[in-house]
């Protein structure tokens, strides 16, 4: 008697348990349950690592917002808090201030900073429905250094890769360099 079973059969319980895998939820600020990568039958969803204790992080909510009001259509957007040392109060608290208007989600495990390779804040990550990456990095290059601050912005990167994204085109630089404050990963 045979007591291996056949690789193809082995192999459709491996498929199986993949497809049938939960997805990640993190906590929102009321304590609701939010699948941060769940594109919601849209073009894909658009992660903004944040920290209110960064000033290089701040000083893109404004930008955040307006991305997020231009582009509601096809993408849905989350904020998102890796760095552990943030208390429920001062998230909620950076929320009202910077007027978020997207779910702002605990990542407190920093899973799914992990998942998506994220260190800086502010960064950004946009997943397409299928969980492939599309864009990784900097917001705009207002900031070439983690201090050195330009006058006036002359790249708008993420709004060039979700206008691609959004035409069915490549991201013509599917990854940058956020510059800003590092969140300090767990082991």
């Amino acid at each position: 008697m045979n007591r291996f079973f056949p690789l193809p059969i082995l192999f459709s319980f491996a498929v199986a348990s993949l497809a049938t895998a939960a997805p990640l939820v993190l906590p929102d600020l009321e304590g609701k349950g939010v699948a941060p990568l769940d594109a919601e039958g849209r073009k894909g969803a658009v992660i903004f690592f944040v920290s209110p204790y960064c000033p290089t992080s701040n000083k893109f909510g404004e930008e955040m917002n307006a991305i997020a009001k231009d582009f509601a259509d096809d993408f849905v957007f989350r904020i998102v808090h890796s760095d552990t040392s943030v208390s429920e109060t001062d998230r909620k608290q950076h929320a009202t201030m910077m007027e978020f208007t997207a779910p702002v989600l605990t990542d407190g495990n920093q899973q799914l900073a992990k998942q998506l390779g994220a260190k800086t804040t502010p960064e950004v990550v946009v997943v397409a429905p299928d969980g492939k990456m599309l864009y990784q990095g900097r917001i705009n290059d207002l900031y070439l250094g983690p201090t050195k601050r330009q006058r006036e912005i002359k790249t708008h990167d993420l709004r060039d890769a979700l206008t691609a994204i959004r035409e069915g085109k490549p991201v013509a630089t599917p990854k940058t360099e956020a510059m800003g404050c590092a969140i300090n990963l767990l082991p």
